[in-house]
């Protein structure tokens, strides 16, 4: 005999947008740029930042700064001149940053821009990653339809987000789209995370700026157990902060 929960689960409907501007949308949106912004946001909230801003323009993380505040970015995968932190995910590791700060500003050249649009079109918006991929795949399968949105790299298909896409709509199964049943058939082709997101373009515009750790950092799978959300939201920031999974 088939179970409520079972059942409930079967009717989930499970959207993939590829690229940004694709603006497919649902009452919950997941917001994957593996390498690294939504990789970056969950180990920064899971060191101890209470918060991360999310902007799209250099100018408007300038804007934010002040006490209690640190600024993170990158442009071409490099720090921007001036900032706290750049976009890895390691900068974030043995260290308190509650010494310095407790909120974290935030831009990047693609996974912030894409959350800034999520939240306009989402009533709920959650921050996804290799890192914590069990509290996401849990929160998603309490709701009956998602969208799982892809970065991309500057507007375009990035084999590692849609990697990430694949692995989340496989295990939430329900009634995928045709875009998700691609992201769960690609994600298949790939023995390991590694393999997965470090295979593309993004993984290759890492390599050229000297970051390659940041690679198997990220394809690290569930070695966080948070669940980034969108608290807050304008027309050039999202807030986000992290509560344990549901």
């Amino acid at each position: 005999m088939v179970g409520a929960g079972e059942r409930r689960l079967s009717r989930l409907k499970v959207r993939v947008g590829f690229t940004p501007v694709e603006q497919v949308a649902a009452p919950l949106g997941i917001v994957i740029d593996v390498l690294r912004a939504t990789s970056t946001i969950c180990q920064a909230l899971a060191s101890g930042f209470e918060r991360v801003v999310c902007v799209g323009e250099i100018d408007d993380a300038r804007a934010l700064a002040g006490p209690g505040v640190a600024l993170a970015g990158e442009r071409g995968n490099f720090r921007i001149d001036g900032f706290d932190f750049g976009n890895s995910p390691r900068e974030f590791t043995g260290s308190d940053p509650l010494t310095v700060a407790t909120t974290l500003v935030l831009t990047t050249t693609n996974g912030t821009r894409l959350l800034l649009a999520a939240a306009a079109r989402c009533e709920e918006v959650i921050v996804a990653s290799l890192l914590n991929f069990d509290a996401v795949v849990d929160a998603a399968r309490r709701v009956d339809e998602v969208a799982v949105l892809c970065a991309g790299v500057e507007g375009a298909f990035a084999i590692d987000d849609a990697y990430v896409a694949g692995r989340i709509a496989g295990a939430l199964g329900g009634e995928p789209d045709d875009a998700a049943v691609a992201a769960v058939r690609l994600a298949e082709a790939f023995a390991t995370n590694e393999a997965g997101i470090g295979g593309g373009v993004s993984a290759a515009n890492i390599r050229n700026a000297g970051l390659d750790d940041d690679i198997p950092f990220c394809a690290h799978e569930s070695v966080l157990d948070v669940l980034p959300r969108v608290v807050a939201r304008s027309a050039s920031a999202v807030e986000i902060a992290t509560s344990s999974r549901p």
